[in-house]
């Protein structure tokens, strides 16, 4: 441990709910020289002690017994009991960073907005890829890119499927969107269809922006490949981010004219794992009291802004009358 680290007092945390998900949480905790983890919790006793006999950490019988062994805990449980669990650790005096979506609609977002507030805690929403070193890189340089184009793609699993692909896959693209163009969406046209559950499995979004930025998002669960890229074009360039590989490209006009010349430049990410990342910032916020780049209000824009795309899906479908997939949004 270095000499720094030594001289903070480590954050107390925990894990609730040890799935796919809460696992990786659990598995990086330990990892943080600033974190303690002292304890798992789940509803499952026996995937809850499985987690941590991998970890060397100790299974806690309920949420009762984080009260003074916690200070900030990760909220890794399906998402329909997000309200209910964060605003429950929220009121016991603790620290939440509750995994995307935040709520399962706006109602129960307001609800941990205001727990956080009414009893002065950090709330933090895991929009990981904000913590993307690719993400990370291209912030310095924008300069009022004014179109996107976003393909999020990935290969069928049992994961998430208690939401539809707009809330497990896209949200991470719009909260993205939101934090680079840093204005008003004015207009949400889109189109989804289930394929293989009985909820949004495939989805195409187009967003049109107060300043005349225009975003293209793709998000999909039952492609044939995985893909994660972001491309944007800005005034005599274009930028290309790749999530998977963490890494993005610049490409711009070095000489103007009938025989241009272009430069690339591929750009210097950090080497980190955006995981590592955001949950090392949720201990210093923690520790700091200072507001984390994907609070509680930047969570609600995101999952507002989603909804928004799911009542143009349903305002979709029933107009072309695919009334037989029976898409609702269950978010308002």
């Amino acid at each position: 441990m270095s000499a720094a680290a030594e001289e903070l007092k480590k954050v107390r945390v925990a894990v609730v709910g040890t799935g796919e998900f809460g696992r990786n949480h659990v598995r990086v905790y330990r990892e943080l020289e600033g974190a303690e983890l002292v304890g798992v919790y789940d509803e499952n006793p026996e995937r809850a002690a499985a987690v941590a006999a991998e970890f060397h950490t100790q299974v806690l019988k309920g949420l009762d017994e984080l009260r003074g062994r916690a200070e900030a805990v990760s909220v890794a449980v399906p998402t329909k009991a997000h309200a209910e669990v964060g605003c429950q650790l929220m009121e016991m005096g603790l620290d939440v960073l509750v995994e995307k979506p935040m709520a399962v609609n706006l109602g129960e977002a307001d609800a941990l907005l205001g727990a956080a507030k009414k009893n002065g805690r950090i709330l933090q929403v895991g929009h990981v890829e904000r913590f993307n070193p690719a993400v990370i890189v291209v912030e310095p340089i924008l300069n009022r890119p004014l179109f996107f184009e976003v393909h999020r793609l990935g290969i069928f699993t049992p994961r998430s499927l208690d939401v539809d692909v707009i809330y497990d896959l896209m949200i991470h693209d719009l909260d993205i969107l939101l934090a680079l163009v840093n204005e008003p969406v004015m207009e949400v046209k889109a189109v989804g269809i289930p394929v293989l559950t009985d909820k949004v499995d495939i989805a195409h979004a187009r967003l049109e922006f107060a300043g005349g930025a225009v975003a293209n998002i793709t998000a999909s669960r039952v492609s044939t490949e995985r893909v994660r890229k972001m491309r944007f074009f800005q005034q005599h360039e274009y930028i290309s981010l790749d999530y998977a590989r963490r890494d993005a490209l610049r490409i711009g006009v070095k000489t103007p004219g009938p025989q241009p010349e272009f430069a690339f430049e591929k750009l210097n990410a950090p080497a980190a794992e955006p995981l590592h990342a955001e949950l090392e910032a949720f201990v210093e916020a923690v520790r700091t009291r200072k507001e984390p780049r994907t609070n509680g209000a930047a969570g609600r824009a995101a999952l507002e802004l989603a909804s928004r795309v799911m009542a143009s899906i349903q305002e979709h479908a029933a107009r072309v009358q695919i009334g037989s997939f029976a898409i609702q949004d269950k978010t308002r």
